[in-house]
């Protein structure tokens, strides 16, 4: 006769198993983050319903991953009723969810806070917050049925902590959504779901800024990885933190899987030029062991380079501060560069 423990063991890998076999739902899934999060997913082996407002988007998303066990769901999460229509498409595809994966985001604009008027602050917290809370209140219950324990992940941007610099508005909102998650992993827990949100204290290297990204940004398929490890059930010493930053998450291990094949991104999507993150910050690291001392330049992105040695040019010229000129090609680059644009936004 076997013993407990030998029949228990089997049991409960068996229901680990189940569980990485639910899908996961990814919110935004045609941002640049939501692209990087379903192809984490799938590489990884695990079914996506990809959730956007963009149809021919999520069509172009299906066509890029045709053998891979993809979903489509065109819908919004703008507001609470966006909310519960999308809550009743999902349970319509009969699929158990184990996981939410929310990478929407408002605007990108920039701007001085002061330079715009009330309407302007609770116009952006009505695109980057409370759409978050809409979806919540709509998909948690579909996580709790049948008691799997799934976990729903939200994607926070930087700035909570501290303001960024002509985006204070998205310093609000971020820091509001920051708070949101505590709030939403302490009523959660009543129904057996957890909810956390992936803190990124940089912008993400994407398609749209990656040629004057800084070599530290991470990726928007490293930060999929980070929020899927999140999503799989296993104990982690960050399990039970609402707030859990980027780097305190080791990445979800990811699968040889024949139905992805990211060398077949075009330029639309994240994975064109994408390397594993893993190797990245290994070369990264030899570089800067023996180029740092040879060449200067390595210590910063050519960007930060061109606006140093505008500067200092006008520095030399003037003998005192930067000129007008200076001064504005400087504020071009940096307009023509926004760091937020990585998400899919809530509202059009």
């Amino acid at each position: 006769m076997k013993s407990p423990v030998a029949r228990s063991a089997p049991s409960a890998s068996a229901q680990k198993a189940s569980v990485s076999r639910t899908p996961v739902v990814v919110l935004g899934a045609t941002g640049c983050v939501g692209r990087g999060v379903v192809e984490a997913a799938l590489k990884a082996g695990r079914p996506v319903i990809a959730v956007a407002r963009d149809k021919s988007g999520l069509q172009c998303l299906k066509s890029h991953h045709a053998k891979a066990d993809l979903s489509v769901v065109a819908g919004s999460i703008s507001s609470d009723a966006d909310g519960e229509r999308l809550a009743k498409a999902l349970a319509k595809l009969g699929r158990p969810i184990g996981g939410v994966i929310a990478a929407v985001s408002g605007s990108a604009s920039r701007g001085r806070l002061l330079d715009h008027p009330a309407a302007y602050l609770r116009q952006r917290l009505d695109e980057d917050l409370l759409p978050h809370l809409a979806a919540a209140r709509h998909l948690l219950p579909l996580l709790a049925q049948g008691n799997r324990g799934g976990t729903y992940v939200l994607i926070g941007g930087p700035g909570a902590e501290q303001p960024w610099a002509g985006y204070g508005h998205r310093s609000i909102a971020t820091a509001a959504l920051r708070m949101l998650a505590r709030v939403l992993h302490e009523e959660a827990r009543s129904i057996g779901v957890r909810v956390q949100l992936l803190s990124i204290d940089s912008p993400v290297s994407t398609e749209l800024n990656r040629e004057h990204a800084c070599p530290q940004w991470p990726s928007a398929i490293a930060v999929g990885q980070r929020a899927l490890a999140l999503v799989e059930p296993h104990n982690t010493p960050t399990a039970a933190q609402a707030v859990v930053r980027f780097a305190d998450v080791t990445p979800a291990t990811s699968a040889n899987v024949d139905s992805v094949d990211a060398d077949s991104i075009t330029s639309q999507d994240i994975t064109s030029e994408v390397t594993d993150e893993s190797a990245g910050q290994a070369q990264a690291g030899v570089e800067s062991a023996t180029d740092i001392t040879q060449d200067p330049e390595a210590l910063l992105p050519s960007r930060c380079l061109q606006d140093a040695r505008t500067l200092l040019r006008n520095l030399l010229s003037s003998g005192t501060a930067p000129s007008a000129t200076g001064a504005s090609d400087t504020a071009e680059t940096n307009n023509n560069n926004p760091p937020f644009s990585n998400q899919e936004r809530s509202k059009p």
